[in-house]
């Protein structure tokens, strides 16, 4: 009886793998396919057990039975993992392997070393074999193995029916079932039928909700589902070639596209065809050298066809290129509309920004005027620093200046006339002073830069123009920083002050040099020159010597042209 009882156990697992075999899709779950080729041989070796008839035969038939006790439960906890789309991380798969590994080395001791069976003899029970086994050491780490792969199962499944609706309520409800019963065999079916092994129930249970579950995995592995319809519906077209080019096949719809597949044969080069290798070993080879520039379109009559080219896959392995053909004639023409309406409303947007930009720059420009109204000695400072910013920004960039983008250029002309803003919140008796200021009339006087670079950021605050936001600000707080550090107000030193701020820096001097104020008449080109030459490397940056230097000659005719 307890013969029958083994070998149809194992008939039943062998049946159930033949079933499986018939099934199988390489998409199917490694793991899934490794328990059907485990649980034979677990089976195999419970049924040579049986029917030993010596010691020796009943330890290598156990050894062989213990495959399934050290890897089967460790690959039905990675099944249920994966099917719940839970990720083990690769170095903690590898590390669980390596130990049911260490497990099963333990195993093969047995016989030789009382590692893991401390004695073992051979009985008869029901008319068949068994081992009668005192147990070794290694045995304890084997139940707290099987027990830690038992607990994480059915924590997944939990988690998973508990967290993810996108997993199977029915696959999870088989799932734990599987689970309960693998336990209740593992640890009650001894106790309950003296040797008789309950396990070979429990591992051919599992192959037949596996096998339900295989049956089950085409109708929710959308991805399959998906291709597999597309390629019954005739919708879209398919090619495929390896990396070299070669043809290795495709389906209908990609032949009416391309006739010229027709001309191919299976391993043929596509430069061996004049328009295939004119049209398409051209999105192949552009795809392979950027795999971002993977979609073309192809007139064919009044039709229109996206091509996508993406890698062929034989499981994770790349092995060649995809062409997935598609009718786009009616999105084409969509979009063709929609470019010509978009065009149509960008030029209006550009022309209102433009309007709304020039209102923004005039309202700048018209407080900066009012401001320097207030200040008696510096008449038409504003419009002439801005000139002076644009003569030496020009140089600069005509040397080929790294930093100098043209935003940034276009930025700090346009931010110039903000750098006395300031100004506005210094008091009368002091901005209007005939004269020369007090040291405590300077300190206050000094206020206006860091002020000035609060009154921009307020005027600024909501633009959607950051750099100009930043350039602007720089120029009103730092243009009055020195190179060797005694500036202000931060007393920035060096490549610490912006280069916007720097460049201000020189201009504003130069102004009020060559300028009449009513403490000072204006001095004279070749003075005013002198000065600004002296205070490269202490109060200007002396890597913009060479700019100033060209752009002096424009700025005595500028200012020559004032008079």
């Amino acid at each position: 009886m307890m013969a029958a009882y083994y070998l149809f156990m194992l008939a039943l697992a062998v049946v159930l793998t033949i079933c499986y075999l018939s099934i199988w899709h390489k998409h199917f779950d490694m793991h899934i396919t490794l328990i059907f080729v485990l649980v034979p041989i677990a089976n195999l070796g419970y049924y040579l057990v049986s029917q030993s008839s010596t010691l020796e035969a009943a330890l290598v038939a156990t050894k062989m039975s213990y495959i399934g006790g050290c890897y089967l439960l460790y690959t039905l906890m990675l099944a249920v993992f994966s099917l719940c789309s839970i990720k083990i991380d690769r170095r903690v798969r590898v590390a669980l392997l390596c130990f049911c590994t260490a497990m099963y080395i333990c195993v093969l001791t047995i016989g030789k070393s009382p590692l893991y069976y401390a004695d073992a003899e051979l009985v008869q029970m029901g008319g068949v074999s068994a081992l009668k086994k005192q147990y070794g050491p290694a045995h304890a780490a084997f139940i707290a193995m099987e027990v830690a792969y038992f607990c994480a199962s059915f924590a997944a499944v939990v988690y998973t029916y508990l967290k993810n609706t996108q997993v199977s309520r029915k696959t999870l409800y088989l799932l734990f079932l599987t689970e309960s019963v693998a336990m209740v065999c593992f640890f009650g079916g001894r106790m309950t039928v003296p040797g008789v092994e309950l396990l070979a129930v429990a591992y051919d249970f599992a192959l037949v909700v596996y096998l339900v579950i295989a049956y089950r995995m085409s109708m929710y592995n959308i991805g399959d589902s998906a291709i597999d319809s597309l390629k019954q519906s005739g919708a879209t077209g398919f090619a495929s070639f390896d990396f070299k080019y070669n043809y290795l096949g495709s389906n209908t719809t990609a032949k009416k596209v391309f006739p010229q597949l027709n001309e191919l044969t299976v391993d043929m080069p596509l430069d061996s065809n004049e328009f295939m290798a004119q049209t398409v070993l051209p999105w192949l080879t552009a795809f392979e050298a950027d795999q971002k520039d993977n979609t073309n379109l192809y007139k064919l009559g009044d039709k229109t066809y996206q091509i996508d080219v993406q890698y062929l896959y034989s499981g994770k392995r790349k092995t060649g290129y995809q062409l997935f053909i598609t009718d786009d004639t009616v999105d084409q023409r969509y979009i063709k509309l929609l470019n010509s309406f978009n065009t149509q409303l960008q030029d209006e947007v550009e022309k209102k920004t433009a309007h709304i930009v020039e209102m923004h720059d005039n309202l700048v420009l018209s407080m900066a005027t009012m401001v320097e109204s207030r200040d008696n000695s510096t008449g038409g400072h504003i419009r002439r620093t801005s000139e002076g910013v644009r003569l030496l920004i020009a140089q600069m960039k005509g040397a080929g200046v790294d930093e100098l983008t043209d935003s940034f250029c276009r930025n700090v002309i346009k931010a110039a006339p903000m750098h006395d803003l300031g100004k506005i919140a210094v008091d009368d008796a002091i901005l209007r002073k005939p004269g020369r200021f007090t040291p405590e009339e300077f300190e206050k006087m000094k206020a206006h830069a860091a002020e000035g670079a609060r009154i921009v950021h307020q005027i600024l605050v909501g633009t959607d123009d950051y750099e100009f936001h930043r350039i602007a600000e720089n120029v009103a707080h730092y243009h009055h920083e020195r190179w060797d550090g005694s500036g202000y107000p931060e007393g920035l030193k060096g490549e610490e002050i912006p280069l916007e701020a720097r460049i201000m820096a020189i201009a504003d001097v130069y102004d009020a040099l060559v300028s009449k104020r009513v403490y000072k008449e204006a001095m004279s080109f070749e003075r005013a020159d002198a000065i600004i030459m002296d205070g490269m490397g202490t109060q200007f940056d002396k890597r913009l010597e060479p700019y100033y230097v060209q752009a002096r000659p424009y700025l005595e005719q500028y200012y020559q042209g004032l008079e």
